[in-house]
């Protein structure tokens, strides 16, 4: 009887030895897929971080860096030391703080949507729904300010069309003036973005047990009240964690939109961090400036990233990072 108990025992250990074995080979074998990516993750994103060096030198391409004089805080100190300076990054930081609220007042529209779209029944119009609202996310910023120039331009169509029925007797400068800019720019980014926001909403959506349903339906719950007290509730966990990452990243609004609708007549307005620290460096050549200013930027969404997390801990109990 001994024996017996004994070999059970020692089959028991090989069986959870051989358990373990394969347990870290299916960890090795999945932390080799995600490699190429935390490569990529590396070179795009980490190495770059070499280049806050030259915020440190008073560069002037094409020298060397070891040919620029190191001058140390210099151009720190002169972002809040110059009253020039000061006052043109005073109205950089309220059009970028503008546009971080307008976008997180606006954040719970991407939910709305996929709650709306989660209840079509007809599965043709909604796939062709989902389609067309997040075929634009997919469309370059350039590409769309063609379209905008050719609709919304003096000599557009919305111009030609609206002179010609007597909407208006002379073209009305939808892109060329600075009424409304901060609108105009939360519109098109709403635009863009809408239905791709709304993917992961959807998919938590189809997590939401199914069993919440039936037993609302059982209550007599209708459509809408399915909506407001089984879905929306089952949402706010992601949107949540949505939200914190997007206060993570208050002072980053994107270059690329504000840069091909940007010119002389709405500059006042729609320079936001990333546009100026942009032509800060390659439109006036003050490189190693640009690079000051970018890094504070950088420090900063880190300290915000970190303050959301703690929040995050302290509120819902679950950690970001």
């Amino acid at each position: 009887m001994p024996h017996t108990i004994e070999t059970t025992g020692t089959t028991s250990a090989v069986k959870e030895n051989t358990l373990h074995k394969r347990n870290r080979l299916q960890s090795y074998k999945l932390f080799l897929l995600i490699l190429p990516f935390l490569a990529l993750l590396f070179i795009f994103s980490y190495l770059p971080l070499y280049g806050w060096v030259y915020a440190f030198f008073d560069y002037k391409p094409p020298l060397k860096l070891s040919q620029c004089q190191f001058v140390g805080w210099q151009w720190f100190t002169y972002l809040f030391s110059n009253p020039m300076q000061i006052s043109e990054l005073g109205k950089v930081i309220v059009n970028t703080l503008a546009m971080s609220s307008l976008g997180i007042l606006t954040s719970p529209l991407s939910m709305i949507f996929a709650i709306f779209l989660n209840e079509i029944r007809c599965k043709p119009f909604k796939k062709a729904a989902q389609t067309l609202a997040t075929l634009p996310n997919f469309i370059s910023w350039v590409m769309i300010y063609s379209v905008a120039f050719a609709l919304f331009s003096t000599t557009g169509m919305v111009n030609n069309v609206g002179q010609a029925l007597g909407w208006f007797s002379e073209p009305v400068h939808f892109l060329d003036s600075d009424d409304h800019t901060w609108l105009a720019m939360l519109l098109w980014g709403t635009w863009k973005g809408l239905g791709w926001g709304a993917i992961m909403y959807l998919a938590s959506i189809s997590n939401i047990d199914q069993d919440l349903y039936e037993a609302a339906k059982v209550d007599g719950a209708g459509r809408f009240s399915l909506m407001w007290h089984v879905t929306l509730p089952g949402l706010l966990p992601t949107y949540f964690v949505l939200l914190m990452l997007q206060i993570a990243n208050f002072l980053t609004n994107g270059l690329d939109q504000y840069y091909v609708f940007h010119n002389s007549f709405n500059m006042e307005h729609i320079q936001v961090l990333d546009l100026y620290v942009f032509l800060l460096g390659l439109g006036n050549g003050s490189y190693a400036l640009s690079i000051a200013l970018s890094m504070m930027k950088t420090i900063i969404s880190v300290f915000l990233l970190f303050v959301v997390n703690t929040l995050s801990k302290v509120t819902r109990g679950e950690s970001l990072i």
